[in-house]
């Protein structure tokens, strides 16, 4: 099996770079994973209180989003008081031309949301 398909390999390689680094770039979408895009009345208080724990662990928070009113995220952010370093660009100690933004990890409600935050939960319970 590809490595990082085990789920223990993925946590460990987090781990061991929150270790290495004392803290993680974390990047999270902002449409279905911290805001209702679809307005079907759902909530995202569970991967918002994760963002707020990985802040107070250190972590680099990017907002990664495909939203083109990027005051509008950046408003919604503040007033839900949603922890972020950045919208769309990547943390000022990785310089890149790439347009993929560099992190440890993504929060992604279309990428295995559900295994990062479960990646996420066990390192913060492990480090601290």
């Amino acid at each position: 099996m590809d490595y990082f398909l085990e789920p223990e390999n993925s946590y460990q390689r987090l781990l061991n770079e929150y270790r290495k680094y004392g803290s993680l770039v974390i990047a999270f979408d902002f449409d279905d994973t911290v805001f209702d895009f679809h307005k079907q009345g759902r909530k995202y208080e569970v991967v918002i209180g994760l963002l707020r724990n990985l802040k107070k662990a250190k972590c680099y928070l990017i907002c990664w989003t495909g939203q083109e009113n990027v005051d509008f995220v950046r408003g919604y952010l503040l007033e839900n008081k949603i922890p972020f370093d950045s919208i769309n660009e990547n943390p000022p100690f990785y310089k890149s031309e790439n347009r993929k933004v560099y992190a440890n990890a993504y929060l992604d409600d279309r990428a295995g949301l559900s295994q990062v935050y479960r990646d996420l939960i066990k390192l913060l319970n492990t480090i601290n």
